[in-house]
């Protein structure tokens, strides 16, 4: 079954709602009790984001972590004001393959009640915090679907030092066969590789052009929506510096950041944008008997 249109193809915008102080380049820098102690510029840089979409007349799916949720509510509940997707990042950014079972249940079962209670909307979609799903922790797929979720864009079918699956499917599936839908990260293949295609630090690290091109390689050739993925942390070139991290956590951070707002305003000009529950919607409604029974 494909379970996508063959008209004009929408693809998926989303947000990692997280503080610069979050990311896993500065995890080995900055412990989560230290936390309270910066100064957060995660809702003044959600709203610039909105604004773009806003212009442009984008709506997206923003993956949201519970921490932000408790000490932003007002800013949870603009973003679905605004018609965009709430959805879950987990609670505190811990990744999915550090924790238990048991811990990745509970931490996924806390993002959800805090996000639904804050913005009085279902939450159906997860990612995890820097893409941690894949061959070590296949129970997570179980897991998320008992708690709720419908689908999850935890994988990315790349080799890369912090995160990937490159022998993972390309295009959506149903993990184990169950009713969850993973939609991983888009990725171009050449030479018989994944090559990654799907925003972050790539977006800014790669000409406009290249990133561009393989995009519309995947909407055109392959026919399929395409994933892009963004930071609030992304647009602010005059975020404070962390000066304790090593120079390719630096690097990975900082490179480009003045060029990310200026590179997505095109981006969301040469492409058709939607939300993951719409672009995905054909997908969502189905069962694992429908798809048998369609082949």
């Amino acid at each position: 079954m494909n379970p996508y249109p063959q008209e004009a193809i929408r693809n998926a915008m989303t947000v990692d709602v997280e503080d610069y102080f979050q990311v896993q380049a500065f995890a080995g820098s900055i412990s989560r009790s230290e936390w309270e102690s910066f100064p957060r510029r995660v809702e003044a840089n959600t709203d610039r984001i909105l604004a773009q979409f806003d212009r442009a007349g984008v709506t997206a799916t923003f993956f949201t972590l519970g921490w932000i949720a408790e000490r932003h509510p007002a800013l949870v509940r603009r973003i679905v004001a605004a018609g965009h997707e709430l959805a879950s990042h987990g609670y505190d950014h811990t990744r999915a393959d550090a924790q238990s079972e048991a811990d990745f249940r509970a931490d996924i079962r806390r993002a959800k009640v805090t996000l639904e209670d804050t913005a009085g909307c279902e939450v159906i979609g997860y990612r995890a915090a820097t893409f941690s799903i894949g061959g070590r922790n296949p129970w997570a797929f179980a897991a998320l679907s008992s708690e709720g979720y419908r689908y999850s864009s935890s994988i990315y079918p790349v080799k890369h030092d912090l995160y990937g699956m490159p022998e993972a499917p390309r295009f959506p599936f149903r993990p184990g066969g169950g009713s969850l839908w993973e939609f991983p990260m888009t990725t171009a293949r050449l030479l018989d590789r994944n090559l990654p295609c799907s925003g972050g630090g790539y977006f800014r690290l790669l000409p406009y052009r290249v990133f561009r091109l393989g995009l519309g390689r995947m909407n055109r050739q392959e026919r399929r929506p395409g994933i892009f993925y963004t930071h609030p942390w992304e647009i602010d070139p005059d975020q404070p510096r962390v000066a304790d991290c090593s120079r390719m956590s630096r690097f990975r951070h900082y490179v480009n950041l003045s060029r990310t707002a200026p590179r997505l305003d095109r981006l969301l000009r040469d492409f058709a944008w939607d939300r993951m529950d719409r672009v995905y919607a054909e997908a969502l409604a189905s069962t694992p008997e429908t798809i048998a029974a369609t082949g």
